[in-house]
C-alpha cells in the first residue's frame, strides 16, 4: 500500500507543480508522477537538513518544501524532456494543420 501512496502523492504534487509553472509543459502524465515523486524526495531531504522533517501536528513546512521540490523538478524535467524530444510534440501538430 505504501508504493501506491507514493505514486498518488507524486502525481498530485506533479499536477499542482504543473499548474503553478507558467506555460504548458509537454510531458506525459507518468513523467509528471515521477517528477512529483522526485520533488517530494528532494523536499523531504531539505526538511531533514533544516531540522523540520518531524514536527508535532501537520508538517506544513515539510509539505511546502515537497511542493517547492516538485516545482523545481517538474520545471527542469520538462525543459530536459523537451530538449531530448526536440520539441516534437508541438512542431508535429503545427505541421499537420
Amino acid at each position: 500500500m505504501s508504493w501506491l501512496w507514493v505514486i498518488v502523492v507524486g502525481l498530485v504534487l506533479g499536477l499542482i507543480a504543473r499548474a503553478i509553472i507558467p506555460g504548458k509543459q509537454q510531458i506525459p502524465l507518468w513523467l509528471t508522477a515521477v517528477f512529483g515523486i522526485l520533488g517530494s524526495i528532494l523536499g523531504n531531504a531539505v526538511a531533514g537538513w533544516i531540522g523540520v522533517r518531524h514536527t508535532s501536528g501537520i508538517d506544513w513546512t515539510r509539505h511546502v518544501l515537497q511542493l517547492i521540490g516538485a516545482i523545481v523538478v517538474v520545471a527542469l524535467g520538462a525543459k530536459l524532456w523537451s530538449a531530448i524530444r526536440g520539441g516534437r510534440g508541438t512542431e508535429n501538430h503545427r505541421e499537420r494543420i
